[in-house]
C-alpha cells in the first residue's frame, strides 16, 4: 500500500513550513480546525470517516531518507531537511467520535501543533478524511434505502487507483455489509464476497457445465451469475438444475446474481421459477451500476431482492466526488486569527473552539450544533452564524461536547476502535436523528450556530481588519 510518510503532502506546506523555520517561528504553536462548508448529495447529514486511519498515519509519520534526498534535489535548505530529519507530529488533536453525524460549518477535528507540523499534516489530514467521510455518507444513504438488504462493495475495480482501499473501509462503516475488495477485508477484518463473471461462463462454452463446476468447487458459497445469455430461458433454468443437483448432495445453492436488464422484472420472474422449484432459500443479488436512487426504486416496487453489490457509485462518491472540506488557521502566537472572504459564508471562526450538540430530554438530537470557545462552560444563547436576526434560547437544553483529544505526543489516547464498533455508533447516532433530516429528498437543514461570545470575537476580528485598511 501506499507509504504514508513526510512527503505524503503538498509541496507548498513544505514551503510553508521552511519559512517558518529560517524565520525562528516553528516551535511556535498553531491552532487549525477541519470542517466542511456543504452536505454531499443534497442530503441531511454527512458520516464521519477516516479518523483511525488518520491517528494510524500520525503516529508513523515521519521523513525517510529517502523523503530527504528527495527534498535536497528539489532545492529545500540542508538546515531545514535536517530539522525534518527528527520530525514527528508530536501536537494535540481533538476530534468528534468516527462514526458521528456531522453538518456543515462546526469544527470536526480540531489540531494544536507547532506551526511546521500542523501545516504538513494537512493535506494528509483532508486526503482522508474527506474521502473517508464521503464514501460512508453514501454508504448510509444506500443503507437506509435498503431497508435491511444485505450490501456488498463491488468497487475496486471502480475505484480512482488506491481510493478503493479505504472506500472499503469507509463503505463498512456506513453500513455495508461485506466487500469483494480481498485486501480490505484482510486488513480491516472485514467479510469477503465474490461470485463469479461473465468470463468464467464464456470460457466453458455451456453455461451449464460452468455452474456444476463451479458449484463443486465452491459448494457452500456458490452465487451464479445468470444473465450471460439469456437470463430466464437459460441461466436461471441452468441454476435451478445445478441447485437440485446439489440438494441431492446435501448441499444448497447459496443464490443467483442478475447483472443486466430490468432487474426488478427479471428479480420477480427469478424469483416465480425458483420458488416454484421448491428453491425458496436461493437468495437474489443484483448489481449493475446501483446507487441509492435505483436501489430505493427497486425497494418502492417491491422487488424480491436479498442482496445488493454496488460498485462505481459508491467508491466514487458520484456525483459530488468530493467532499469540500477545508482546514484552516484559527490561532496562532497567542493571537486569535481569520480568513475573510466577500462570500461571507466563507469566514473562519477564530480561537480554540468546541462543538455542543442540543439534545432534548430523550438524548435526541433537537437539530443544532453550537459552536463556543473552548473554555465556555455556559451558553445561553445560539446565533446564526450570518443572519443576526435569527437566535435561540438555548439556556435550559441539555448540550453534549462533541471534541475530545483523541491523540497527544505521538500516541492516541483511545484503544483503537474496529470498523464494526464505529458502524454500530453510527447506527445508534442516526436512531437520534429526527426523520426530517434523513428525508431522501429535500431533508431539513440542520441548524449549526455559534455562541454569543465567539459570534462577538469574530465580529471584532473583522471589525479590526477593516478599520487596518482605513
Amino acid at each position: 500500500m501506499i507509504d504514508f510518510s513526510g512527503t505524503y503532502t503538498d509541496q507548498y506546506q513544505l514551503a510553508m513550513g521552511q519559512v517558518y523555520f529560517k524565520k525562528g517561528d516553528a516551535g511556535k504553536i498553531a491552532i487549525f480546525d477541519y470542517f466542511f462548508r456543504k452536505l454531499p448529495f443534497d442530503g441531511g447529514f454527512a458520516v464521519f470517516a477516516g479518523l483511525e486511519t488518520l491517528l494510524d498515519i500520525l503516529e508513523n509519520f515521519s521523513f525517510s531518507e529517502q523523503d530527504l534526498n528527495f527534498l535536497e534535489q528539489q532545492g529545500f535548505d540542508a538546515a531545514y531537511l535536517s530539522y525534518l530529519e527528527d520530525f514527528r507530529f508530536r501536537g494535540k488533536v481533538y476530534s468528534m467520535k468516527e462514526g458521528d453525524l456531522v453538518f456543515p460549518g462546526a469544527p470536526v477535528v480540531r489540531i494544536e501543533a507547532n506551526i511546521v507540523e500542523a501545516q504538513i499534516v494537512e493535506t494528509v489530514l483532508l486526503n482522508i478524511l474527506n474521502f473517508q467521510t464521503l464514501i460512508a455518507t453514501k454508504a448510509t444513504r444506500m443503507e437506509i434505502q435498503a431497508k435491511g438488504r444485505k450490501l456488498i462493495d463491488f468497487g475496486l475495480r471502480r475505484a480512482q487507483g488506491t481510493g478503493g482501499y479505504h472506500a472499503s473501509r469507509a463503505a463498512v462503516i456506513g453500513g455495508f455489509d461485506a466487500t469483494s475488495n480481498t485486501r480490505a477485508g484482510r486488513d480491516f477484518h472485514i467479510p469477503v464476497s465474490g461470485t463469479m463473471g461473465h468470463s468464467f461462463i464464456q470460457s466453458y462454452g455451456d453455461e451449464l457445465e460452468a455452474f456444476r463446476a463451479f458449484a463443486e468447487v465452491h459448494p457452500k458459497n456458490s452465487i451464479l451469475l445468470v444473465d450471460t445469455y439469456d437470463t430466464l430461458r437459460s441461466g436461471v433454468p441452468n441454476a435451478i438444475t445445478v441447485a437440485r443437483e446439489m440438494e441431492s448432495r446435501g448441499e444448497r445453492l447459496k443464490g443467483i446474481r442478475l447483472d443486466s436488464g430490468d432487474l426488478a422484472y427479471l428479480a420477480r420472474r427469478s424469483r416465480e421459477k425458483l420458488d416454484a422449484a421448491g428453491l425458496d432459500y436461493v437468495k437474489i443479488s443484483v448489481s449493475n451500476q446501483l446507487d441509492e436512487h435505483l436501489i430505493k426504486s427497486l425497494i418502492d416496487q417491491e422487488a424480491p431482492i436479498d442482496i445488493f453489490g454496488v460498485g462505481t457509485s459508491l467508491v466514487t462518491g458520484k456525483p459530488d466526488a468530493a467532499l469540500d472540506g477545508v482546514y484552516k488557521l484559527a490561532f496562532f502566537k497567542d493571537e486569535p486569527r481569520i480568513k475573510l472572504s466577500e462570500t461571507i459564508s466563507k469566514v473562519t471562526l477564530p480561537h480554540r473552539k468546541q462543538v455542543f450538540r442540543l439534545l432534548d430530554e430523550s438524548g435526541n438530537f433537537l437539530g443544532a450544533d453550537v459552536v463556543c470557545l473552548a473554555e465556555e462552560a455556559e451558553i445561553k444563547m445560539m446565533y446564526h452564524p450570518y443572519d443576526p436576526l435569527k437566535f435561540r434560547n438555548v439556556s435550559g437544553v441539555a448540550k453534549e461536547p462533541l471534541l475530545q483529544l483523541v491523540m497527544e505526543d505521538q500516541k492516541r489516547i483511545h484503544e483503537h476502535r474496529d470498523i464494526r464498533e464505529i458502524c454500530e455508533f453510527r447506527k445508534a447516532r442516526l436512531q437520534k436523528l429526527a426523520p426530517e433530516y434523513k428525508r431522501f429528498f429535500n431533508p431539513h437543514i440542520y441548524k449549526v450556530g455559534l455562541s454569543e461570545s465567539l459570534r462577538d470575537e469574530r465580529n471584532a476580528l473583522i471589525d479590526a481588519h477593516k478599520a487596518q485598511k482605513k
